[in-house]
């Protein structure tokens, strides 16, 4: 039974509009009352979506909850997504992850121009921005190549498959006159906004440690064996692969299960980036200067090529630590409240997007004071959805982005933001692959201690895609 104090996204969004404008605590996000005082603010921004699978679809139904906004075009590779039509979709698609194909049959004011091609949409003269939800694999190419094409854009995370894309996608923002927005969604959320102005002003004390994981407890079987076969006859596999090189297709690579291949994606990717970019974000940080993982495939007996267990630290010049953890073969909450925690001299903090608690410290050996901050508890006043998410995360960002094409302001969470804490997953990746305490230089984006290390930053490109 759904809980009474819930809601569904379509119904956030039915019901709330543009209201999540105003959430945000001091940021640039406009009110939904000085929203409408803006010059142009009843033109309708021509919007394409690329990439219209389950996170493609869940950004599709956000951003139409925005009165300013217009579904101008959709582009797909896959056929049943392309025509929003689920009873056509692949039968072991819907039995085996029901929940990640989307349940479309959206409604739309006007027909929307549909694309198979990515590159037919930046062509059309009629968008203004697009939305890319691709595999990760394929954000540098779109983002660089819609940038090129005049388009304001948002990218969902993580922002890239390699180090060395991000900084190319930066460079060509910064040359360009474009708005570029990246989707991490504690950036649009209240409890995090706040948070960041007050963590740095002392409110737990100076700050030494940060703790996060992803816990799913996935045993025994992970996402299973099979062998490479044809796709389904709606599905472009050489399209999907893009710049990647050439493999057979397995139905448990795509189009959702790509996050356990690392070619594609990573869960250090997938999940660790959200909470990177919410610490570091919260303690100041721009990169580590060192680097070391532990963990493998110690558990699950499965295709996947990447970790279900590790743990790894991240060590900055300013003398704190980032530990993160991924545990794909056990369950459990890792802290007492919320889904990060950062220890401080006052008080540790616990916190998510639902809310925050501040834990007064107590003296250790041959100290004498008392606690030196009071216990504190904050709520998000947002809704709290059906997924546990809150609702001015994702639709906070998505306002401000609409808000960033009529001001030319800066977004929420710029490319260079983005870039930055995506790096973290390609940091501790490509530790754990080298088994080395890696040293890294954050001015020109190389290890000073590994050349091995070094080629892990970039592939080649399948031709013809290159950057």
């Amino acid at each position: 039974m759904k809980s009474k104090n819930k809601t569904t996204r379509r119904e956030f969004i039915a019901k709330t509009g543009i209201v999540t404008a105003g959430m945000t605590l001091g940021a640039s996000s406009l009110s939904a009352a000085s929203y409408n005082r803006i010059i142009g603010a009843n033109d309708k921004i021509n919007m394409g979506f690329i990439g219209i699978g389950n996170r493609g679809s869940q950004l599709l139904n956000l951003f139409m909850g925005q009165p300013d906004m217009e579904v101008a075009a959709l582009c797909d590779i896959y056929e049943p997504y392309l025509m929003r039509d689920r009873s056509k979709v692949d039968q072991r698609y819907l039995k085996v992850m029901p929940g990640q194909v989307p349940k479309m049959g959206e409604k739309f004011p006007k027909t929307p121009v549909t694309y198979k091609d990515y590159r037919k949409l930046l062509d059309n003269k009629n968008i203004d921005a697009v939305c890319v939800a691709t595999p990760d694999h394929w954000h540098a190419i779109q983002v660089i190549d819609a940038i090129k094409a005049g388009k304001d854009v948002y990218v969902e995370k993580p922002l890239t498959n390699t180090l060395v894309e991000g900084r190319k996608m930066v460079n060509a923002w910064e040359a360009s006159n474009r708005v570029v927005a990246v989707g991490l969604n504690r950036r649009g959320n209240v409890v995090f906004q706040k948070l960041a102005k007050e963590i740095p002003e002392g409110k737990i004390g100076r700050v030494t440690v940060a703790r996060a994981a992803r816990i799913s407890n996935m045993a025994p079987d992970g996402i299973g064996k099979l062998k490479p076969e044809p796709p389904p006859k709606d599905f472009d596999w050489d399209m999907w692969l893009g710049p990647r090189a050439y493999r057979p297709y397995q139905y448990n690579m795509a189009p959702y299960m790509f996050r356990w291949w690392s070619d594609f994606s990573s869960q250090m990717g997938n999940w660790g980036v959200h909470y990177m970019d919410a610490i570091r974000w919260l303690m100041g940080e721009v990169a580590p200067v060192a680097i070391t993982a532990h963990g493998g495939k110690f558990v699950l007996d499965h295709d996947a090529d990447i970790a279900d267990t590790m743990q790894v630290t991240f060590e900055f010049a300013s003398k704190k630590i980032i530990s993160f953890s991924i545990y794909e073969a056990s369950s459990g909450e890792l802290f007492p409240y919320g889904e990060l925690e950062l220890r401080g001299t006052k008080a540790n903090l616990y916190a998510s997007e639902k809310g925050y608690r501040v834990v007064p410290a107590t003296n250790g050996q041959f100290q004498s004071w008392s606690k030196q901050v009071e216990a504190e508890e904050f709520k998000n006043p947002s809704q709290i959805l059906d997924d546990g998410s809150s609702a001015d995360s994702t639709s906070g960002l998505i306002r401000n982005f609409l808000d960033c094409i009529k001001s030319r302001q800066k977004p929420f969470c710029t490319l260079e933001d983005g870039h930055r804490s995506t790096s973290f997953a390609h940091l501790a990746n490509i530790a754990l692959a080298t088994r080395e305490r890696l040293q890294w230089d954050q001015v020109n984006e190389r290890f000073t201690n590994s050349e091995a290390a070094n080629k892990l930053l970039q592939y080649e490109y399948r031709s013809p895609w290159k950057i």
